[in-house]
């Protein structure tokens, strides 16, 4: 099972910003997706933006022009800017890595809270 170390959240008014950050315990050889899914209490969990160690990056579209997924291959870490959020935006991010081998692996989760 992977291991994640997660930063990042808090609370911040309308139109503010955060970043998130995820870092990888160990090195995964080969190909692999990752990043973060937002939960709320009325819906399911949504994709929000992920990256592939190839660099191919998949937005949710919520979040379109407003958050940036980055990656770090060497510090194993993969980083999300969020700007002009909106209460809309709050929710427990989950941080997530898809691999053929070792299947889906999701971190705790870190609460945003967008108020006014």
């Amino acid at each position: 099972q992977v291991q994640f170390v997660e930063s990042g959240g808090g609370l911040v008014q309308p139109g503010g910003s955060l970043r998130l950050s995820c870092a990888l315990s160990t090195s995964i050889a080969g190909f692999y997706v990752m990043g973060w899914y937002r939960q709320t209490p009325e819906k399911q969990r949504d994709l929000v933006a992920t990256i592939t160690t190839e660099g191919f990056i998949l937005y949710g579209d919520s979040v379109k022009g407003r958050f940036t997924i980055s990656r770090d291959a060497a510090e194993k870490t993969v980083y999300l800017q969020m700007n002009n959020l909106k209460p809309d935006d709050t929710g427990i991010y989950y941080c997530t890595l898809r691999n053929s081998v070792l299947g889906d692996s999701w971190g705790q989760g870190t609460q945003v809270t967008v108020f006014s």
